[in-house]
C-alpha cells in the first residue's frame, strides 16, 4: 500500500507539483491529463508483454501497435491510406525519446486521438472520450511528466517484486491516490467515498459472481471497483490462494486471481453498471476500472433521477453514495418516484429501492438528516424502508469521515427489498422489517481532521463487519452498547425515526465529591503551606483572601 511506500508517494507528489507549476492547478483537470499519460504508458507495456507471451507460447496475438492507423476523420476520404500513421510511433517507448516540441505535437495530434479511438467507434470508452481534450500546454511539462511516470512505474515494479503485491493492485493504489487529490466537493454535493468505507460496505453486502451490481451515482467508480475486487478476492481464496494479507484497514483484497479465467471475467464485467451526470467523472470512472483490469466497463452518462432513465427492478446489489444537498428540476423528476420532494438525498434512496430486484440488497450512504428529518418526504421514505424493505442496519459514522471534502455527519443504510410496486396491500399487512440493527461507529482507523492520517489499528471497521454478520436480535438488546437491535414497533412509535440517539440509552456514573470545606482547606494548604492561623489572617490579597472569605461563608 502507498502508506508503506514513501518513495512512491513522493513521486506522485512530484507529479502533482509539476502540473501545478506548469499551469494546470485544477485537481480534476490534472487527474484527467495524468490518467491519459498513465494509459499511454500502461497500454504500451501490456501490449509488449502480451506479444512476448504469444511468442513464447506460440499463441496468435495481434499487437495494438502493429500496422497503420487511420484517424476517424479521414476514414471516409477517397484515399484514406494517405493519412495513415504507423502505430509503432504511437508507443510510449517510442515517443518518449522525441525532442520536447516534437513530442508535444505528436502526442496531441496522433497519440491522444489514437487513445480515444482505442476500443473502436462503438465502445462506451470511445463514445465518452469523444469530447476529451489533451491540454498539457508546455513541451517541458510533458517531458517532465513522462519522465516522472516512468520513475513511478519503476518503483511500482520493484515494489511488486519485493513485496509480492500484484502490479495491477499497486497500479490501482496509485490511481486511488491520484483520485484522493480531488479535495473539493462537486457542485451538487458529491463527495469521493473513502476506499476503506467502500470496502466496509462491500463486506456487509458480500456480492457474488453473477450478481447484477449497480451504482446510480457512480462518480469515479469506487463502489463498482470495490465489488469487483471483493468477488475476485473470494475467487482467489476459493482457488487456494493463501498468501493474501490484510491491508492497512484489515481487509483482504486483490485484483488478480488464479481462478479468474476469461469466462468468469466476462460474467463479472457484464455485471457492473454505473451512471453519473458529470461527464468528467464518467471518463475517470471508465479509466479507473480499466486501470484495474476491467477492459470494457459499463459506465454511462445519465441522470438516473430523470424521466429518461427507465430501469426498474434490475439489480441484485446497489451500492452508492448519492449526492447530498442537491436538488433536481421538479418537472424532470422520474414519474415513478413518489416522494413529494426535489431533495436528491431522498430521491436517490427511493430510486435505489426501485432499481432493486425483489430480494436485492442495497448499501447506501446518506446524511444523518435523512434518519430524523421531520418533513413529510423524510418520514415517507423511512416508512417505505421499514415496511417495504427488510431494513437490516443503520450504521452512523463520525462527521470527520468525509473530510477534507465536508464535515457532514453520515450514516450507512443496509436494506433488502421485499415488497415491490403493486405490493401495497402486502406491505401494509406484513411490514418487512422485524428489527433494525444499529451501530455507532466512533472511529474508522483514520484521524477525523482534514489530514485524515492513518491511525494505529482499524478503528471500528472490522468490529462492524464481525458483529453485523453475527448479529442476534434476541441478545443484541443492550441499548447502552455501541450496537443493539430495535424492534419495528418501537420505530413505528417514534414516527419511523431512525436516528441512533433516539434509541440509545446513556449511562450515568455516580461521582462522589469531597465536601466544600475539605476542598477549600486543601486549596489553602496548596497556596500557603504550613502558615499558622494568625499569619494566615494577615494575608489579605489575591486568591488566599478569596478562599478565606469562602471558608467563612460556608462555616
Amino acid at each position: 500500500m502507498l502508506q508503506n511506500n514513501p518513495e512512491l508517494k513522493s513521486k506522485i507528489d512530484q507529479l502533482w507539483n509539476k502540473f501545478w507549476s506548469g499551469g494546470i492547478s485544477n485537481p480534476l483537470t490534472a487527474i484527467e491529463q495524468i490518467t491519459y499519460l498513465l494509459f499511454m504508458k500502461r497500454l504500451d507495456e501490456l501490449d509488449q508483454k502480451k506479444q512476448a507471451d504469444a511468442d513464447w507460447t506460440g499463441e496468435p496475438y495481434t499487437a495494438k501497435f502493429d500496422g497503420p492507423w487511420i484517424p476517424p476523420e479521414y476514414r471516409n476520404q477517397e484515399k484514406p491510406e494517405q493519412y495513415a500513421v504507423e502505430k509503432r510511433s504511437l508507443r510510449w517507448s517510442e515517443f518518449k525519446r522525441m525532442q520536447a516540441e516534437d513530442m508535444l505535437q505528436h502526442v496531441q495530434t496522433k497519440v491522444f486521438p489514437f487513445l480515444k479511438d482505442l476500443n473502436g467507434t462503438e465502445s462506451s470508452f470511445t463514445r465518452h472520450m469523444k469530447n476529451a481534450v489533451f491540454i498539457i500546454p508546455k513541451p517541458a511539462l510533458l517531458v517532465e511528466a513522462v519522465k516522472t511516470i516512468d520513475e513511478i512505474f519503476e518503483v511500482m515494479e520493484q515494489d511488486s517484486q519485493e513485496k509480492g503485491q500484484a502490479f495491477q493492485d499497486i497500479q490501482g493504489d496509485v490511481y486511488e491516490m491520484l483520485l484522493s487529490e480531488i479535495a473539493t466537493a462537486g457542485k451538487n454535493g458529491q463527495f469521493r467515498t473513502p476506499r476503506h468505507i467502500i470496502k466496509l460496505m462491500t463486506e456487509l453486502v458480500r456480492p457474488q459472481l453473477g450478481h447484477r451490481i449497480g451504482d446510480p451515482a457512480c462518480g469515479s467508480g469506487g463502489f463498482l471497483l470495490g465489488a469487483y475486487q471483493y468477488i475476485v478476492t473470494q475467487l482467489a481464496i476459493k482457488a487456494g490462494t493463501n498468501d493474501l494479507k490484510p491491508d492497512e484497514d484489515g481487509f483482504v483484497r486483490t485484483s488478480v486471481a488464479a481462478a479468474f479465467d476469461e469466462k468468469r471475467q466476462a460474467i463479472l464485467q457484464a455485471s457492473l453498471f454505473g451512471y453519473d451526470i458529470d461527464a468528467t467523472m464518467v471518463r475517470l470512472g471508465l479509466m479507473n476500472l480499466m486501470m484495474h483490469g476491467i477492459d470494457e466497463p459499463n459506465i454511462d452518462y445519465k441522470d438516473t433521477l430523470s424521466k429518461s432513465y427507465l430501469e426498474e427492478s434490475e439489480y441484485d446489489i446497489v451500492m452508492a453514495n448519492p449526492p447530498f444537498t442537491g436538488s433536481i428540476d421538479k418537472g424532470d423528476i422520474n414519474e415513478n418516484l413518489t416522494l413529494a420532494t426535489t431533495k436528491t438525498e431522498l430521491l436517490f434512496v427511493e430510486n435505489i429501492y426501485r432499481l432493486l430486484k425483489k430480494g436485492g440488497t442495497a448499501c447506501v450512504i446518506v446524511p444523518q438528516g435523512v434518519l430524523f428529518g421531520s418533513g413529510k418526504a423524510f418520514k415517507d421514505l423511512r416508512e417505505k424502508l421499514v415496511t417495504r424493505c427488510d431494513l437490516k442496519a443503520v450504521i452512523t459514522m463520525p462527521s470527520g469521515v468525509f473530510k477534507p471534502y465536508a464535515g457532514v455527519s453520515t450514516a450507512i443504510l443496509l436494506f433488502t427489498k421485499v415488497w415491490g410496486v403493486g405490493d401495497d396491500k402486502a406491505a401494509k399487512d406484513k411490514p418487512a422489517t422485524e428489527k433494525v440493527w444499529f451501530y455507532e461507529m466512533q472511529a474508522d482507523g483514520y484521524s477525523l481532521d482534514d489530514k485524515r492520517s492513518k491511525q494505529e489499528g482499524y478503528g471500528d471497521l472490522q468490529d462492524i463487519v464481525d458483529r453485523f454478520h453475527a448479529r442476534n436480535p434476541e441478545t443484541d438488546i443492550d441499548r447502552t452498547a455501541k450496537w443493539f437491535c430495535v424492534a419495528r414497533g418501537d420505530i413505528e412509535a417514534e414516527g419511523y425515526d431512525l436516528s441512533l440517539s433516539r434509541y440509545k440509552k446513556d449511562v450515568f456514573e455516580e461521582v462522589a465529591y469531597e465536601l466544600p470545606a475539605v476542598i477549600l482547606e486543601r486549596l489553602l494548604q496548596e497556596e500557603v503551606g504550613n502558615v499558622d492561623e494568625a499569619e494566615l489572617k494577615k494575608i489579605q490579597n489575591g486568591i488566599v483572601r478569596e478562599l478565606l472569605e469562602l471558608r467563612e461563608m460556608i462555616g
